[in-house]
């Protein structure tokens, strides 16, 4: 049950990189999200929050100087983006398909039925689902 005290202003799901600048290009340039803020050089890391602008939650990537190993836990860690125009999403699928980010196959069958699957850079998955949402 949602505690009616709470207030959170703001949401970010973080985690690192070592190829920061082809988590941009997947995020910016193919997915269409923007890069909301970023930061260089703090106590040796570098990050971006990439999201859509005036909006309370974020993906914050981040790069340190002495390496960011970050491999993906599994094919069902998954960050799914639910949209309901589904011409939007074979845009978003060509454009990644021809900068070499092909569709896969969900580990979960449920994903497939009206999703889109695709890796980004460090392995990690995102869903493109065709629907309004919960």
């Amino acid at each position: 049950m949602w505690n009616s005290g709470m207030q959170v202003v703001q949401v970010r799901m973080a985690r690192p990189t070592d190829q920061l600048d082809k988590v941009k290009e997947f995020y910016v340039d193919g997915f269409g999200l923007e890069v909301v803020e970023h930061f260089e050089n703090h106590q040796g890391y570098d990050g971006l929050m990439i999201g859509l602008p005036g909006k309370g939650y974020h993906l914050e990537f981040t790069q340190h100087v002495d390496g960011s190993p970050c491999p993906a836990p599994t094919h069902d860690n998954l960050l799914v983006f639910y949209m309901p125009d589904e011409k939007q999403i074979e845009l978003i699928v060509n454009r990644l398909e021809e900068m070499g980010y092909p569709v896969v196959e969900p580990e979960n069958p449920y994903w497939a039925e009206r999703g889109k699957t695709i890796e980004d850079p460090d392995g990690w998955r995102i869903v493109l689902m065709n629907t309004n949402g919960i």
